[in-house]
């Protein structure tokens, strides 16, 4: 939406150094670059001034390769792609078509997140605090019929492959752990006293099953307007469905309310055959789970909380050893380890090391059996905006949806079209885009009309460098074998559960799909961090954001590069208030200086000097391979300064400033 900005200048070094490092070293090095150009903030940047999208991000995308090569980004210029050229969302496109015929892509109706600004669903791992990712508004929930990436196929996979991503920090990997979520516990068959039916609830504690004291369902399950109309609640739980409409999913799973209505039907224990009062309560998501949860106030706060809130009894199964517990005198639940007491045959057995037990028990009884269940959730690619990859489905009165043949792709957006957002996708409005004939009979048929989320885009780019040009292949298999996965990844912390997760499941598919021979794109990873400016993230919300190339103007690319690396480690933020380029400046004139002095003697470098130089040369090669960058600047200022300190004797130093000027290079291609 722009030119690039300081947090470009710091990320797009990094990976300039490592490609210039190891070209140095004799490596064969692909450094390539592209533009993940479809997307909300050119939509919306093109709308406020009055222009196409496609023309602002063409003119943006110019403006940025001026300032990448201003800034001496080494990028193969050959093969520079954009994810809205219609030669890239082609081979998009096709990979969807791929997904949709192996049962990973498919449409349904469902409760999303809704952003009004933006007038667009979210994807949850889009919703930050309740709000906006891109915008910061407050999300709201809303149903509509969407697509989805069937991503929670691969749950268990993108677990367990973390194995393979041994350059992958502990920050992110757990990031990723917690967002997939996994939990191992059983599933539990309760039934409806009064009418019989069976509701299964997932538990990761089965050991507490003879503390239920009430059941909560959320108010979207299927089964709560037949229970609601049954026990008298229906119009009150509909008037609690309707006011959570303002409420994002994100939201209500956080929420501190426990409020709650009663049913008016009781749920069977099947442990103890006691009956408990059903309720249902916003904490309580269709998404998770089964949509219906047992309630143990004893030992989950949550529950412990609604029991109160509620006046509802509480009741202690699980005990400390050598320790009795009062209910009523609680203040909070007890969900440390202890031994299981009022629990029939249970009674004394270890928790939580008898949970296997317990599951064993339910199994031979017919009662429940072991299960896993995860957070995450399947991908929403549903988008109801204009600038972005159109979805190749056609939908026919008589054949249903069929996908757009592979020979008649890309499905190119159309040009004249009436962007503003109105919540249905401009595309909808457009009927020479829409109206078309259905592949498989001939009929009258309509073409969908969402767009992908740009993570779409973005979860495969890395696979298009090795063939950008290719058009018979999204890419060519022969590169894939000599060039992937990906040798050494630069990026934000901010995308390890969103662009980082979603390329990674894509990878998957692909090598399901005997495409590729790997199972993970990035077994490398660095992350920077962010440059701020005052103790503030940068944005053009605040104004306060920092370009680089006035900087590069006044002082060159090389000031501008070393500024940014000495200031910190690569993963620390930098705040370029607390910064300056001055001193860096000054030094590479002072190397300018001995480096021409040094050229101009003859003979060998003191012995003092040739030893600090390969001291220099050693760790300096050490703290490349660790991105120590700033350690590095720092190594080469001190060899710098006992080289002018020898120039000064009267000493030769040619060996010592040739290799001063080669550990430089990386980092300082101009000079």
């Amino acid at each position: 939406s722009g030119d690039l900005h300081m947090g470009h200048a710091e990320a797009f070094a990094i990976s300039d150094i490592v490609a210039r490092y190891r070209w140095m070293q004799g490596n064969n090095v692909l450094h390539p670059i592209g533009w993940d150009s479809f997307g909300l903030p050119a939509e919306n940047a093109a709308i406020k001034r009055g222009i196409h999208a496609k023309e602002w991000t063409h003119r943006n995308i110019e403006e940025q390769m001026r300032t990448f090569k201003r800034y001496g980004m080494s990028f193969d210029w050959t093969r520079t792609l954009a994810t809205s050229d219609p030669g890239y969302y082609r081979w998009t496109q096709w990979i969807f078509l791929r997904l949709y015929e192996k049962g990973l892509a498919y449409r349904k109706l469902a409760p999303a997140n809704w952003c009004p600004k933006d007038q667009t669903v979210l994807a949850n791992e889009q919703v930050v605090g309740g709000a906006c990712e891109r915008c910061g508004t407050p999300v709201v929930r809303k149903d509509l019929t969407q697509w989805f990436f069937k991503i929670t196929d691969y749950a268990q996979a993108l677990l367990d492959d973390m194995s393979e991503l041994p350059g992958w920090s502990d920050r992110v990997l757990t990031m990723q752990r917690n967002w997939i979520g996994r939990s191992d516990g059983a599933e539990v068959d309760f039934e409806i006293a009064e009418n019989g039916q069976n509701v299964t609830v997932f538990t990761t504690r089965p050991d507490t099953l003879w503390g239920v004291t009430f059941f909560v369902f959320a108010p979207e399950h299927p089964m709560v307007e037949e229970l609601g109309r049954m026990g008298g609640s229906w119009d009150q739980v509909r008037t609690m469905r309707d006011s959570l409409q303002a409420t994002p999913l994100t939201a209500r799973e956080q929420a501190e309310s426990r409020e709650g209505i009663l049913l008016g039907v009781h749920a069977v224990n099947p442990v103890n055959g006691e009956k408990v009062p059903c309720f249902v309560a916003p904490y309580v998501l269709m998404e998770y789970g089964t949509g219906a949860v047992m309630g143990v106030p004893g030992h989950d706060q949550r529950d412990f909380e609604f029991a109160r809130a509620n006046g509802l009894p509480v009741r202690v199964v699980i005990e400390p050893e050598g320790e009795t517990r009062d209910p009523d005198a609680m203040d909070r639940a007890w969900d440390h380890a202890g031994v299981m007491v009022n629990s029939g045959l249970f009674d004394g057995t270890p928790s939580p090391a008898g949970i296997g037990d317990v599951i064993r028990w339910l199994e031979s009884e017919g009662k429940g059996r072991a299960a896993v269940s995860y957070r995450l959730r399947d991908w929403l690619i549903s988008r109801q905006r204009y600038w972005g990859c159109p979805i190749p489905i056609i939908h026919c009165p008589s054949c249903g949806e069929v996908p757009v043949p592979d020979d008649q792709l890309p499905v190119e957006l159309p040009e004249d079209v009436d962007v503003s957002p109105t919540g249905e996708s401009p595309l909808a409005r457009d009927e020479g885009f829409v109206n078309v004939t259905c592949p498989e009979c001939g009929g009258d048929a309509k073409r969908d009309t969402d767009t992908m989320d740009t993570f779409v885009d973005s979860s495969w780019y890395y696979y298009r460098y090795l063939s950008p040009r290719d058009d018979r292949y999204p890419f060519d298999s022969e590169a894939v074998r000599r060039w992937m996965p990906v040798g050494q990844y630069t990026g934000g912390i901010e995308h390890a559960i969103l662009h980082l997760l979603y390329s990674r499941f894509i990878t998957k598919v692909l090598n399901d799909m005997g495409m590729i021979p790997f199972r993970e794109p990035f077994p490398k990873l660095l992350n920077q961090g962010q440059v701020i400016l005052g103790g503030a993230a940068m944005s053009k919300s605040r104004g306060n954001i920092v370009e680089p190339m006035p900087i590069v103007e006044k002082y060159g690319a090389d000031t501008v590069r070393l500024t940014m690396l000495f200031a910190n480690k690569p993963e620390d933020d930098i705040d370029w208030a607390d910064v300056s380029p001055h001193g860096v400046h000054d030094w590479l004139g002072r190397v300018w200086r001995v480096v021409h002095e040094a050229g101009e003697r003859q003979g060998e470098d003191p012995v003092e000097l040739r030893r600090l130089t390969h001291r220099t040369i050693s760790r300096v090669t050490d703290k490349y391979e660790r991105f120590r960058f700033n350690v590095i600047v720092a190594q080469l200022m001190s060899l710098s300064n006992e080289i002018r300190a020898v120039l000064d004797d009267g000493e030769p130093a040619r060996e010592s400033v040739t290799a001063l000027v080669l550990m430089l290079a990386p980092l300082a291609p101009f000079i």
